[in-house]
């Protein structure tokens, strides 16, 4: 190792540290407060019911836990989004399961609570999974009501996609273990299975206090809408049990004998550790994101056998691209090449750019994985598309837009891993959010911008000096320095990787060593759903 490698995991490892100390305050949840209110009542805290659910011998990919970071902090954090999500196992059978946490506000619904549970349903549509609902929340978080009831993307859109994987033939089951108020109500209702805690598990379209003010009837929760009531008398849910375990345990039993379906039928075989030392990704990553490195030496330390067929390996060469097998499934892989490359005509082309006959060979290699029926990995590091005179005569808008238009029309699984820059034109070419992966994921080092800090920062500086000097103001260079910096400030700040999770313009921000273990799982959850769409490319500029 020299002392470069070095420097580079140091740096590396050190932002991943501060990944994890922020995990471990959102694991908090509400605080110290909420989860004694909630042990006092005999409830298990949200990831506790997961555990207890889950196969302990398989992994939980849990989803979004960075969702509303520092986003309502006028009305205190919203840990998680205030939901507990993710793919795990239960009884053998892969499934999404979103559990509300109570101690977050009493699980009310933010506006990017709403956002998560819609990526929760839609990875669940998209790759053909049971949905487990462990329900437990007070519904709409009222002052932001706005934001979270009327629109396509709002809190309703759950009630309909209930609907929708109902006729698509998904299970969903909700255990309720809580409050389910209002229009949450339907939720358990519109599963297939709906099973009860008595005492804790309450369903019911107004509360009490609302029955009173509304009717001026007198009642309680659990002659309103308790598993007594709904079991015995209403008929709207199928289990009551006295104990959250006993539910959990329930679940299970109905999980384990749910048949097979028909899958997507993608390759597998018996899986092979790399040979190179996944560790060393670490030391590979500059610490500098300018700085040029070989992807090649990434990829090597993620595939089995650290093995990896380059398509078209001399042309095109700012784009790797080539066939490999991760955890034994066959993947098709598409990366940025970041060290500067020497062409056979002897030009210097640089690292992390797309370049025309890279976004050529791009989108055959595409094309080549549909009609092959093998899923796509991105591993993105890019500061976007060649610009310049001899890039716009030979087309590289043409060439572009054949590469977003394969990355686009691609029926194939596509999963996406950010693990440096991920700039402009290039986030959408290298299937960014936009492009509908099944699953995005950034490294602690990614970046996620328009175009970089520094670039974009003088561009802002420079409109914001001439708005004042239109004015007749005079700028001096340390006027001009303080701009430039609060603009550099705010504006890297919003390419943060935890500003993208915050939001769910990435699924999660993951320690490196765990992409190989991701990308597996990945495709194991979008084998459940056999692809039926034609792979078309339709018209553009060939």
């Amino acid at each position: 190792m020299n002392m470069e490698h070095n420097k580079n995991e140091d740096a590396l490892k050190l932002v991943l540290s501060l990944v994890k100390q922020e995990r471990e305050i959102i694991y908090s949840g509400g605080g110290r407060k909420a989860i004694l209110k909630q042990k006092e009542r005999n409830k298990l805290l949200a990831r506790e019911r997961i555990t207890y659910l889950t196969d302990a011998n398989k992994p939980f990919i849990e989803i979004g836990v960075f969702a509303g970071y520092e986003m309502y902090e006028e009305f205190g954090e919203c840990p998680a989004g205030g939901t507990v999500a993710g793919i795990g196992y239960v009884s053998g059978k892969q499934c999404v399961i979103i559990a509300n946490d109570q101690t977050v506000k009493a699980g009310a619904w933010f506006p990017v609570t709403g956002k998560k549970n819609l990526r929760m349903q839609e990875i669940a549509m998209e790759n053909n999974l049971p949905v487990i609902y462990l329900v437990d929340s007070a519904g709409v978080f009222l002052p932001m009501q706005d934001e979270i009831f009327p629109d396509k993307e709002h809190f309703g859109r759950i009630f309909r996609n209930n609907a929708r994987m109902s006729a698509m033939g998904i299970t969903q089951i909700a255990a309720v273990m809580g409050a389910c108020v209002a229009g949450g109500a339907y939720l358990p209702i519109m599963s297939d299975e709906t099973l009860m805690v008595k005492n804790n598990g309450s369903i019911f379209l107004a509360g009490p206090y609302l029955v009173k003010a509304a009717i001026g009837e007198e009642t309680d929760a659990e002659s309103l809408g308790g598993a007594i009531t709904h079991t015995e008398i209403s008929g709207i849910a199928d289990y009551k049990f006295d104990t959250e375990e006993q539910c959990l345990d329930q679940i299970k039993k109905i999980m384990a004998k749910l048949g097979a379906k028909e899958t997507a039928g993608f390759d597998r075989i018996k899986s092979a550790p790399p040979k190179k030392d996944p560790s060393e990704i670490y030391g590979i990553l500059p610490s500098d994101a300018t700085r040029p490195y070989d992807m090649l030496d990434i990829i090597e330390r993620i595939t089995d056998n650290s093995e990896f067929d380059q398509y078209k390996r001399d042309y095109g060469q700012t784009i790797l691209c080539g066939y490999a097998r991760v955890e034994g499934w066959a993947v098709g892989i598409v990366a940025n090449q970041r060290k500067i490359i020497k062409t056979k005509r002897g030009e210097m082309q640089m690292g992390g750019v797309i370049y025309n006959d890279s976004a050529d060979k791009a989108a055959r290699f595409i094309m080549n994985c549909n009609q092959k029926n093998i899923p796509l990995v991105f591993l993105q590091d890019v500061t976007g598309f060649m610009v310049g005179s001899r890039s716009e005569h030979s087309g590289i808008i043409k060439d572009g837009a054949k590469m977003v238009n394969a990355v686009a029309n691609s029926v194939v699984p596509k999963i996406t891993f950010i693990i440096g820059n991920s700039y402009g034109a290039g986030n959408y070419a290298m299937c960014g959010k936009a492009y509908d992966p099944r699953f995005i994921y950034a490294w602690p080092s990614a970046k996620i911008a328009v175009m970089g800090g520094d670039q974009a920062a003088q561009t802002l500086m420079q409109i914001q000096i001439n708005a004042l000097k239109a004015k007749g103001e005079s700028i001096n260079p340390a006027a001009e320095k303080k701009i430039l910096d609060d603009i550099k400030s705010r504006y890297e700040k919003q390419t943060t990787p935890f500003y993208a999770a915050a939001r769910l313009w990435v699924d999660d921000i993951i320690d490196p060593a765990d992409t190989r273990k991701l990308i597996a799982e990945g495709i194991a959850a979008a084998n459940h759903k056999k692809i039926t769409d034609t792979f078309s490319l339709g018209v553009f500029q060939v």
